[in-house]
């Protein structure tokens, strides 16, 4: 947290201002079993951060259960070259594009996971979707770059969806994460929630990765997602109305 103080300005003074998770934990090092068990309510027994090639996972992931429902997914991925890419490349990190690992979903990846191209315009017009993961590149997620300029992109993307109509009305929730600590805290993550229901929240409980994609679940109305059933809710625990409409 002083870190984030620090170093990170705009996204402190966010999390005081609506809410936070001080016991949020990763699942593991390194990054990608983490974002599986985000997407897809398991690590998968995933150990390493290999492309979607040498993981084929079976579905369904939380953005093809949101399509299967009759509801809208879409994924936005900074520097991404073109949708659902399936390598790495500059700063596009595949390994943080968890959708790209479900080959049995690739047709839906295909035509909703995509570059950050439509995102404000989606924004603007209060077409978000149902299920949405806006994955920074490895310059403004920190990995290569400073977390001023995290925070400075955060503040730029996050600000962008405050100002839509979808958040304004209440019907969208905000999470900002990360995918695993530097292995100095035990995998605590600092996790911030952003809804207008919330006012300085702070949230002792423990909580995980899977704890969000249960969260993804509750906020569609279907069946959480294989380990992400047994997670505590995030829903109960911020207290957030799960409204679509």
């Amino acid at each position: 947290m002083a870190e984030m103080r620090d170093q990170m300005p705009w996204t402190y003074a966010l999390a005081q201002h609506y809410g936070y998770a001080t016991d949020y934990r990763a699942m593991t090092h390194p990054s990608l079993p983490n974002y599986l068990a985000i997407a897809g309510g398991s690590t998968f027994g995933v150990t390493d951060d290999n492309n979607p090639s040498a993981h084929p996972l079976p579905a369904p992931s939380v953005f093809g259960a949101a399509l299967r429902a009759g509801l809208t997914a879409r994924v936005y991925a900074d520097a991404m070259p073109s949708p659902c890419f399936l390598t790495s490349a500059g700063d596009y990190a595949v390994r943080h594009n968890p959708w790209t690992y479900f080959p049995a979903e690739h047709a839906d990846c295909a035509t909703h996971d995509l570059t950050m191209a439509p995102y404000a315009a989606d924004v603007r017009t209060g077409h978000l979707p149902d299920a949405g993961l806006v994955v920074p590149d490895l310059c403004h997620d920190a990995h290569d770059c400073s977390l001023a300029t995290a925070d400075a992109w955060l503040r730029q993307e996050v600000g962008v969806a405050m100002a839509g109509p979808d958040f304004r009305s209440g019907r969208l929730a905000i999470v900002v994460t990360a995918d695993e600590d530097d292995g100095s805290q035990g995998n605590t993550v600092l996790t911030v929630v952003v809804h207008p229901s919330q006012h300085g929240a702070v949230v002792t409980s423990p909580l995980s990765q899977l704890s969000l994609s249960r969260l993804y679940t509750e906020v569609l109305g279907v069946p959480p997602l294989r380990d992400a059933a047994s997670a505590p809710s995030m829903a109960s625990a911020f207290h957030l109305p799960l409204l679509r409409s």
